[in-house]
């Protein structure tokens, strides 16, 4: 009989490992909105370059998250990337000419988009297309402009020469 409780016990310490496991996946990967039948909607927005943003990225608002990252893809005729975000439907009084960014969390933490609220009384809807953007710093290209900035001298500029010094009198 003390070998079936143990299996029991065993059994269950298992199932309980498993179960953290799953939940930490959850957490890690970022999906705690899992399950979640709350509303939201989809904005898109355009970028020059989105950097090592990637789907599952937070959308913030002052420090707060308001949504997610659905998808990037690019656009055929522009050749911008198109971000897809979903964002929650508590968050329904965001103004329309709001300003979108794409951030880093720390100096070479994860990216996300910042959100700077706008003034327009009209707020952003599902399909809305926000214009108003500002793509990521590459700390690469940074890197190569402050090289190239470096490497380039500027031409001196010629300096009259002095006058001969008149000799002495004897």
């Amino acid at each position: 009989m003390p070998s079936r409780s143990l299996e029991l016990l065993v059994g269950f310490f298992v199932s309980l490992g498993i179960a953290a496991v799953f939940v930490l996946t959850f957490r890690v990967a970022s999906l705690d909105s899992v399950g979640d039948s709350g509303s939201s909607y989809r904005i898109t927005a355009k970028f020059e370059n989105t950097g090592s943003l990637a789907r599952g990225a937070s959308v913030k608002m002052s420090g707060v998250r308001i949504g997610r990252v659905r998808d990037i893809g690019i656009d055929p005729e522009t050749f911008q990337a198109v971000v897809t975000m979903e964002i929650d439907g508590a968050r329904n009084n965001i103004p329309a000419d709001s300003n979108l960014k794409i951030l880093t969390a720390g100096l070479l933490g994860e990216q996300y988009v910042g959100v700077e609220a706008g003034g327009d009384p009209e707020p952003l809807k599902d399909g809305s297309v926000v214009t108003f953007t500002q793509s990521a710093l590459v700390l690469e290209n940074l890197i190569g402009q402050m090289l190239t900035s470096f490497t380039q001298k500027e031409p001196k500029a010629e300096q009259p020469a002095e006058p001969a010094a008149a000799a002495p009198a004897p």
